[in-house]
């Protein structure tokens, strides 16, 4: 799989695709038009360990909804994530069987650096 879940409208998330070079070989999913889908969902979480690794509390909705009151478990955070697309941390890189969570910069430079190496 070669594919990239973002938000076209989150200048973060266009600045890191743009400067990782991976919209070069990967499909994009807009999650806010097209949310992902379970099996994509449960996939990403078998490869990275769990769902809470996919899970951002940094989406509004999460204090909104009082969630950081309660302890979640990995039932909650896939619910959480097909039934509200800004629970999925973002961008997620997949590139082959390998996968980036999320804008930080390390991540964002070791996606960088593995799209170099497979080109």
């Amino acid at each position: 799989m070669k594919k990239v879940f973002h938000l076209s409208s989150c200048d973060t998330c266009q600045k890191i695709i743009k400067s990782t070079g991976v919209d070069a070989i990967c499909e994009l999913q807009d999650i806010k038009k097209h949310n992902i889908s379970a099996e994509d969902l449960d996939w990403l979480a078998s490869q990275t360990g769990n769902y809470e690794a996919l899970f951002s509390r940094k989406a509004l909705k999460f204090r909104a909804m009082g969630l950081h009151e309660q302890k979640l478990t990995e039932a909650d955070y896939r619910r959480l994530i097909l039934e509200e697309y800004t629970f999925l941390k973002r961008p997620v890189i997949v590139i082959d069987n390998k996968i980036f969570v999320g804008n930080a910069p390390k991540v964002v430079q070791e996606a960088k650096e593995y799209y170099l190496h497979c080109k």
